[in-house]
């Protein structure tokens, strides 16, 4: 079961980051979905979703999945993030789906799928750690 509803999570953000064009889309027992209706500031030539706001959307789909582990803990931080990008993203919506598998003391273990139209052909795979606030 989730600590947190996606409302909670999106909310949160509003709030403390008004700026950030990604919401939560779902969340579930450590899980997570972000997603991000695209516009030309995210589009290099070609009509390709940039690889920056592809990190981007993986970064905050982990954020968001360790949420669901832990409740709202603004910062719980990016201790490093891989990612492989696996085609071209073209689309009008990307999103990115991350999954825990270790929510341990100090630090959270999950891996990410982007995909624009199609979950099966995904855009990019990654995987990251953040790690938590001491104290």
């Amino acid at each position: 079961m989730s600590l947190v509803t996606v409302d909670e999570i999106n909310a949160f953000l509003e709030r403390d980051f008004p700026g950030n064009g990604n919401r939560c889309e779902q969340v579930g027992e450590r899980w997570a979905t972000a997603i991000l209706p695209t516009d030309a500031i995210n589009l290099r030539p070609g009509g390709i979703i940039s690889g920056p706001t592809v990190f981007g959307i993986c970064d905050a789909a982990l954020y968001y999945a360790c949420f669901t582990a832990i409740g709202i803990e603004p910062m719980t931080l990016t201790s490093e993030l891989s990612i492989r990008f696996m085609r071209p993203a073209r689309g009008e919506v990307l999103r990115a789906r991350a999954d825990l598998h270790q929510v341990g003391r100090r630090s959270i273990i999950g891996s990410i799928v982007a995909w624009t139209d199609d979950p099966a052909k995904p855009v990019a795979v990654a995987q990251g750690t953040y790690v938590r606030p001491t104290g």
